[in-house]
């Protein structure tokens, strides 16, 4: 397919040329340039805020039946649309369509969820003496700046624009200049079906400079950013600055603990779906394996016959399992973080080269035997590598999954019951899979703790997230 016109969205109007800078948007698969983006300049994001100023007045006033009326709209224009997505998606990010359609139907389930939910956004009144009354309501917080990164290039953006739309709530959505069309793509099927357009805005650009503006400015009273901890920590200080709120979903590093007593073979088919999905460049992507000692040698064996069985090809491929990396970024990050771990003595078991010459193609790789100094072993590798270690006990295998300030997801396989609450209670991190590497849900919030961030996004608490609360006092 062709691949669409790209541009600014800034009060219902698309803004390209006129001088803008511009940013060459690649095909992963092949290295090609697909087209320029245009990158907003200081006058662009003033604009957007004006705009998000007027569009926070009108949609604070919106009844939750039109605000209802126009996220189910955009789902259903989502399901009409679903191929032309999951390709827009496949041609700038690298992942299969297969991954890609079910990205889309993640922001079905979730816009149809937010739909029902903004009939539920209660208050309550308080018991007081006759003559008097008190009341605690909820209100949206205002204008959101959310930054959305390249990983999921349609569900980051649902996420970012589903929440503060249901809370009554404008955005200004700064999506990953690296995938801006699938960003572009959701934004117009919620104007299609009746948002109005200075509601929702869509700029890209240099994203210290946009971040710094937006921060900047008392209109933005909410930011939701989703990328590394690095990063979230420099826009979190900067949020600071004015007071704003934060709904913050950084790095992880996923710990998976793997006890004798598992399904073997299930617990192995989930994880390494789960390990190469999107070739690992997932923040809940199991990661660490934390594999009992006395099931240590058969799980590594069968990890490494199914990751060798795992076919790497252009996404767009129908038997294509795992797709190219999403920039040439990535693939000099897994040269580095493998290179140190082997030098540091872990065992390379398979994988750990890059394939071919054209696109950032890897191969899905296992390390075992991974020293704690090793980078990758501390690092958030995003990326097709597994680090698989045996562990004496469950209080080592405890130990290990907490030693990191990481805190996103992590993952326990065994058939004790009772372990798995023990266990599930111990770990410290936002979401826990028992048994199972579905870890999110339209209905379920999804967020991290520690150095993995705060707040949640999905569930009743993403909309939440963007509401205050006010008591109000009569005498």
């Amino acid at each position: 397919m062709a691949y669409p016109d790209l541009y600014l969205l800034i009060d219902g109007q698309r803004l390209s040329g006129g001088g803008r800078r511009t940013h060459k948007v690649v095909n992963p698969a092949t290295g090609a340039a697909l087209a320029d983006l245009p990158l907003a300049d200081a006058a662009d994001l003033d604009a957007a805020l004006a705009a998000a100023q007027r569009g926070f007045d009108r949609w604070r006033e919106s009844t939750p039946h039109e605000r209802a009326t126009v996220l189910q709209g955009a789902a259903r224009l989502m399901v009409e649309r679903q191929e032309e997505l999951a390709r827009i998606a496949t041609l700038e990010q690298g992942k299969t369509l297969a991954e890609a359609r079910i990205e889309v139907m993640m922001n079905v389930g979730l816009f149809n969820f937010y739909a029902g939910e903004v009939f539920r956004l209660y208050g309550r009144a308080l018991v007081r003496p006759a003559g008097q009354r008190s009341t605690v309501t909820k209100e949206p917080v205002g204008p959101v700046a959310a930054f959305a990164p390249w990983n999921f290039p349609l569900g980051n953006p649902g996420r970012k624009l589903g929440a503060p739309i249901a809370a009554g709530c404008s955005v200004i959505l700064k999506a990953a200049e690296e995938t801006p069309a699938s960003a572009l793509a959701i934004v117009q099927c919620l104007i299609d079906a009746g948002l109005p357009g200075d509601v929702a805005q869509a700029v890209f650009g240099v994203p210290d400079e946009v971040s710094r503006h937006l921060l900047a400015s008392p209109v933005i009273r909410k930011m939701s950013f989703t990328g590394s901890t690095s990063v979230g920590k420099h826009l979190a200080k900067l949020a600071a600055e004015d007071c704003k709120r934060t709904t913050m979903e950084l790095g992880g590093h996923g710990p998976v603990l793997v006890f004798a007593d598992a399904d073997m073979d299930k617990a192995l088919d989930t994880l390494v779906a789960g390990k190469y999905r999107n070739a690992g460049q997932v923040c809940v992507s199991p990661t660490r394996f934390i594999i009992e000692s006395a099931a240590y040698d058969r799980f590594l064996t069968g990890f490494i016959e199914r990751a060798k069985a795992v076919r790497v090809g252009d996404g767009a491929a129908t038997d294509s399992v795992m797709g190219p990396m999403a920039n040439a970024r990535r693939l000099d990050a897994m040269d580095r973080l493998i290179g140190d771990a082997v030098a540091k003595g872990a065992r390379l078991q398979t994988g750990g080269e890059r394939i071919g010459n054209a696109g950032f193609f890897f191969t899905p790789t296992v390390l075992a035997a991974v020293p704690t100094d090793a980078a990758i072993m501390n690092e958030e590798p995003f990326g097709p590598v597994a680090l698989i270690n045996s562990y004496a006990d469950e209080a080592a295998m405890i130990a290990e999954a907490n030693r990191l300030p990481y805190g996103l997801a992590a993952y326990v396989w065994t058939s004790d019951a009772a372990r798995q609450r023990r266990v599930a209670r111990t770990i410290e991190a936002g979401m826990v899979g028992i048994n199972t590497a579905m870890i999110g849900g339209s209905d379920s919030p999804f967020g991290g703790v520690r150095w993995s961030g705060h707040g949640a996004e999905d569930g009743p608490e993403g909309i939440d997230a963007c509401l205050v609360t006010k008591a109000v006092h009569e005498g």
